[in-house]
């Protein structure tokens, strides 16, 4: 099934022409849950990975005998979600509870090193053809794929990811690996993808408020402030969540590829290349949440009936504490070191 994009509530460019000069795209993937094939792009499916070819591993040294077993973890969710399904009496029973405490619990693995190589999560893989937005990788790769460890304890602060994006040539790969080696344990749920497959969609995008010329962005304060006020002093209890330019009207929540970085958690920054010192463009969103809150103007038409706590989270991938993780690609070279910033 496709994802539809509702029109965005207001006409942007008619009420900030100015706007139209810096009108971009990007592409919504719409992860949901399913089945997909190495051959496909997916969230949390089969990668395409040669038989002959090592599969990537964290080699930091780092605590990893803590945590859920990955098996567990899907499984936990299968039992919540079948428990939520039921017509009759949803929820889970007493019995399922009494499972899903189980499942939940951490487990000490004295049987893992903290400094053998760790088998990374493949995350996502995203075929050139399949995304409008997806840049040309080095030469002529048309397939990214993307891997993280399942720790967040690498840099100096010991919190960091450790993410991986590699390019191929799809078409080069020749018996593909059946069984990928998976880590034996993971330290967060949230690091764990369901399989999804892609519904990809081109949207219309527009930059952060906070990057365009001061001016504007005043102006799209004030606007946004003046409704604030009106919805304030309405005594009508169901008027509805006054509209903004950051969550209706300018960048989608979700997984996507291409446009406009969202800054709402911290002042946008540079991101330039550490290789080449130019500016990176954003390359993929990592989101928590298919749709927000507020009006919840960007939910697809199709899920308009769905309610959010069961379905706006696909991939049950959580960034940070359910934000969203942007990476930053070089323009010059995309051989370059990928940069990413936490939202």
């Amino acid at each position: 099934m496709t994802r539809t994009t509702p029109p965005r509530p207001l006409d942007v460019e008619g009420l900030f022409p100015e706007l139209a000069a810096y009108r971009g795209t990007t592409t919504r993937l719409h992860p949901r849950p399913g089945s997909p094939t190495v051959s496909g792009s997916s969230v949390g499916g089969p990668i395409l990975w040669p038989a002959d070819e090592p599969w990537p591993v964290c080699g930091q040294a780092h605590g990893r005998g803590r945590g859920r077993r990955p098996a567990d973890i899907h499984r936990y969710r299968r039992v919540l979600s079948a428990a939520w399904a039921r017509e009759e009496n949803p929820g889970p029973t007493d019995e399922e509870r009494r499972l899903l405490g189980e499942l939940r619990l951490e487990r000490r693995f004295p049987e893992v090193s903290e400094t053998d190589p760790l088998p990374m999560i493949g995350l996502a893989q995203l075929y050139q053809r399949d995304v409008p937005d997806l840049p040309a990788g080095p030469g002529d790769c048309d397939l990214l794929q993307v891997f993280w460890c399942p720790f967040d304890a690498h840099g100096p602060g010991r919190y960091d990811l450790e993410l991986r994006l590699l390019w191929r040539r799809s078409w080069e790969v020749g018996e593909v690996l059946a069984a990928p080696p998976q880590p034996l344990v993971v330290g967060y749920d949230g690091f764990v993808p369901e399989p999804c497959v892609l519904h990809p969609e081109q949207v219309t995008t527009y930059p952060f408020a906070g990057l365009l010329p001061e001016d504007l962005c005043t102006r799209i304060d004030a606007w946004e402030e003046a409704l604030e006020e009106e919805a304030e002093q309405s005594a009508d209890e169901n008027t509805p969540e006054p509209l903004g330019y950051q969550y209706d009207l300018s960048i989608p929540p979700g997984w996507r590829v291409g446009g406009f970085a969202s800054w709402h958690t911290t002042d946008p920054y540079p991101m330039d290349c550490q290789t080449c010192r130019t500016p990176m463009h954003l390359l993929l969103t990592i989101d928590s949440s298919e749709w927000d809150g507020g009006s919840g103007s960007w939910k697809p038409m199709e899920d308009r009936d769905l309610p959010a706590h069961q379905h706006a989270t696909p991939t049950e991938v959580t960034v940070g504490r359910s934000g969203e993780l942007n990476v930053f690609a070089c323009l010059t070279d995309p051989d370059h070191p990928h940069r990413w910033s936490i939202q």
